[in-house]
């Protein structure tokens, strides 16, 4: 099994062609054919004030000329930038989020950044990751946003807790698996007692094997936070991805993480991969 479809958002911002190259990487290692979604912004988007000529009369003709401008050259830069490999830029002016949901839910798997509150952008999309991941029916890999990542996947953390959504997420992982030099399967617990046979790891790790995978087992007793352990576990072993399932719930009209899934792609230093 392949990932033959890999959905990655662009957008103007600097992080753009950090998620173009896990991406690209990915897409090269599994054969796969590469889709840039491309919202234009026309539905979403302000424009910056210089970006505009000064004395124009016709402001929404002209933010719409920047926009389409603006779209032309992204996707010029990801044409460009992925080279021979199977591609296609699809274009859209619905919203990022409802677009990405969309075409994801044709995709394999949807590349995405992570939010990053502190950063300069004319087209801020606020809780893009948790929607994408709760709503869209694919797994979705969320690049930080900052530092670069030549290689995603060949050292792979898998979170294990024995839940539905860790299950999801080690199944839609296993293309990746299969092509990694090292898989650790790590869970966490907050007493000793129990050993962790009820997340029935023997039999996880057999099922894994017989996929071509075969992980190393971490079990730990931690009295810090889950998300803690799980992010110093990564330090600790140089994992450059980590595999977890993906909480949330709806909440009035938002739809609102889990605290451990939360906390982990706010604090995050390598690629995440999440599946609900």
């Amino acid at each position: 099994m392949n990932i033959k479809t890999i959905l990655v958002h662009l957008d103007h911002t600097d992080r753009c062609s950090a998620r173009v190259d896990v991406a690209h990487g990915i897409a090269r290692t599994q054969g796969a054919h590469l889709i840039g979604l491309l919202p234009s912004g026309l539905l979403e988007g302000t424009v910056p004030a210089d970006a505009l000529p000064t004395g124009m009369t016709d402001y929404i003709a002209e933010s719409a000329r920047y926009l389409r401008q603006r779209a032309q050259a992204i996707s010029d830069a990801f044409s460009a930038h992925v080279g021979s490999t199977s591609y296609e830029v699809r274009e859209t002016d619905g919203t990022t989020i409802d677009s990405l949901i969309a075409h994801g839910r044709s995709s394999d798997l949807v590349v995405v950044g992570q939010e990053d509150r502190a950063g300069e952008s004319d087209l801020p999309v606020r809780g893009l990751v948790s929607r994408v991941m709760l709503d869209a029916g694919r797994p979705v890999l969320v690049v930080p946003y900052a530092g670069k990542f030549a290689e995603v996947g060949q050292n792979v953390l898998m979170a294990w807790d024995g839940s539905r959504a860790a299950a999801v997420a080690m199944r839609e992982a296993l293309p990746l698996l299969t092509h990694a030099r090292r898989v650790t399967l790590v869970s966490f617990r907050r007493t000793a007692s129990g050993q962790g046979d009820d997340l029935l790891i023997p039999e996880m790790t057999r099922w894994l094997q017989r996929h071509g995978v075969h992980a190393t087992v971490e079990q730990h007793v931690t009295e810090i936070d889950t998300s803690d352990a799980l992010l110093s576990r990564v330090s600790d072993v140089g994992a450059d991805l980590v595999v977890m399932g993906g909480y949330g719930h709806s909440r009035l009209r938002e739809r609102v993480l889990g605290g451990v899934t939360r906390e982990v792609l706010a604090h995050m230093t390598v690629p995440v991969l999440v599946a609900h």
